[in-house]
């Protein structure tokens, strides 16, 4: 049983009702694994800490921020795209330290205001720097000090960056040595949202170092991310989970999910998947996804699903119902049994301040 979801404030009186539901060997899994998962959904304004509590039962805890959707991680920063706001996380608890039980305390340290411009995918540099697929914009970006965000990359057939979301580029994964370099698109399209058009079939993989197209014919591809030397994606269109065989400019997919696929991390051997119910407006309506989940005779499910990156096998689940009915992103924290924020909604953050180390000599000098 899920412990009672902390709150930052009082709890709406309608719509009612969030109910978590874990597969039986779910928190086995994260114990074995010891990692502990985050995700975001935009449609309530919410991001989850998924650990466990002492006694072995799982652990859910939340904080609001408008529309969060992009996430990403990596040693102690946690970046997050919000509305207009980039957030910048860290973990301010040393190994082998807890705060109220939990032994992740992410503390929201800055913001960037980058305006409405519809921030997808995050991938942190290797100089440490976030940089990020601006969906309205077409392009990737990254931030600056006097500006909302500095373009670094545009598609070739994208003639000025003007906020029109053209061809929805809405993923970016680094490469091996942790560069931003694979972006996905619904469709190579330079009028305002002309990707509606190609939904089916239109979706692209391009290589932003060497602008081309490594994988095309994909249906509203998602989450690129490079691990275990592969590009693993979501085709979300078709609810398959899989990687690209770029010696065949390909997709090969090893998994199918009962929903429309966003957000991917990775644990070991081990892919942890977002699955979101379908809207009922346009976007959503005609996919192939439609025909496999009548063909395989199960409804949507919104949640988390585990596959086994050797056998495609779904292994474990967490499944949302109630309230919520989609989820943008999902990172996986791993040597993390029970993680936690604070949030602007109690005066919790008011109240903690962590010194960093004192400088002694030298600064005045």
């Amino acid at each position: 049983m899920a412990e009672k979801p902390r709150t930052d404030q009082t709890a709406p009186r309608e719509p009612t009702q969030l109910v978590f539901s874990g597969s039986r060997l779910f928190t086995n899994w994260l114990t074995e694994e010891k990692v502990s998962l985050v995700f975001t959904t935009y449609q309530i304004g919410k991001i989850f800490f998924i650990g466990l509590q002492p006694d072995g039962r799982l652990s859910v805890f939340e904080r609001s921020f408008d529309r969060c959707m992009g996430l990403t991680q990596k040693n102690n920063t946690l970046w997050m795209s919000a509305r207009y706001q980039m957030w910048r996380f860290e973990n301010v608890l040393l190994e082998g330290q807890n705060y109220r039980g939990y032994d992740k305390l992410y503390v929201p340290m800055a913001g960037h205001t980058t305006g409405d411009a519809d921030i997808h995918d995050i991938v942190i540099g290797t100089d440490g720097k976030p940089v990020f697929a601006v969906t309205l914009f077409n392009c990737v970006a990254t931030l600056s000090d006097d500006s909302s965000f500095t373009p670094i990359w545009k598609p070739d057939f994208i003639d000025d960056y003007v906020a029109e979301d053209r061809c929805h580029l809405n993923g970016l994964a680094a490469d091996e040595g942790g560069n931003p370099r694979y972006v996905t698109i619904v469709s190579d399209t330079n009028v305002v949202e002309g990707w509606r058009e190609h939904r089916n079939g239109g979706g692209m993989v391009i290589d932003i170092v060497t602008n081309k197209v490594i994988c095309a014919d994909l249906s509203m591809p998602h989450s690129p991310r490079f691990y275990k030397n592969k590009l693993w994606l979501l085709n979300a269109g078709t609810g398959e989970f899989g990687y690209v065989d770029q010696s065949e400019n390909s997709f090969v997919p090893i998994a199918f999910c009962p929903g429309f696929l966003r957000g991917l991390s990775f644990s070991g051997d081990y892919a942890i998947i977002g699955l979101s119910k379908q809207r009922s407006d346009r976007t959503f309506q005609d996919l192939v996804l439609d025909e496999r989940l009548k063909k395989e005779k199960v409804e949507p499910r919104c949640g988390l699903q585990i596959i086994n990156l050797n056998t495609g096998d779904a292994t474990h689940t967490f499944w949302l119902e109630g309230i919520i009915s989609e989820i943008y992103d999902v990172t996986s924290i791993a040597d993390t049994v029970r993680p936690m924020a604070l949030g602007f909604r109690s005066e919790e953050i008011a109240r903690y301040i962590k010194l960093g180390e004192p400088k002694t000599t030298g600064w005045l000098s």
